[in-house]
């Protein structure tokens, strides 16, 4: 068995549940934030967006470097425009996941900011802890600002106080 079933079995699960937050995006506070320090709303829900996308980068690349020019995100204003863009970033996701090999999964993969290596590890761990893991948290943190704004939070893992 290769480990492609694993991955897409966790995968899946995941990001159909992030498509449900997603779907929720309170479209008139898109600018509200908890407190000083913290994200406006949107630009945490557009991070969340586009952490789909880090796992193309992941499978298709040997590395990134943080300090590298990265190509500007389009503002969105729509739940609609959320789900659309989180949509194409995950379909490209599974694509290039599905025929990925298991020896591309345990290359090392290697974040750098400049010359200096923030970390190195094989490809699997890569989307397990910066892409999968770290999207969990942000999706976590996407549900404290929708407590706060009083939307109602789907499902994740079980029912919620909204849902009963």
């Amino acid at each position: 068995m290769t480990l492609i079933p694993t991955v897409l079995a966790d995968l899946d699960h995941e990001l159909a549940q992030t498509r449900r937050l997603l779907e929720r995006i309170p479209e008139a506070h898109l600018d509200y934030t908890p407190h000083p320090k913290s994200w406006p709303l949107r630009s945490l829900a557009t991070h969340v967006v586009n952490l789909a996308q880090w796992g193309v980068i992941t499978i298709t690349t040997t590395g990134i470097d943080f300090l590298a020019p990265s190509p500007p995100h389009p503002v969105l204003n729509r739940a609609v425009e959320f789900t659309a863009l989180w949509d194409a970033h995950v379909a490209a996701f599974r694509q290039v996941l599905a025929t990925a090999s298991d020896e591309a999964l345990q290359a090392t993969w290697t974040a750098t900011a400049g010359e200096a290596v923030a970390f190195a590890m094989p490809r699997i761990a890569v989307l397990r802890g910066m892409v999968l893991n770290h999207l969990i948290h942000h999706r976590a943190q996407l549900t404290v600002y929708y407590r706060l704004l009083d939307v109602p939070l789907p499902p994740l893992y079980g029912p919620t106080a909204d849902e009963r």
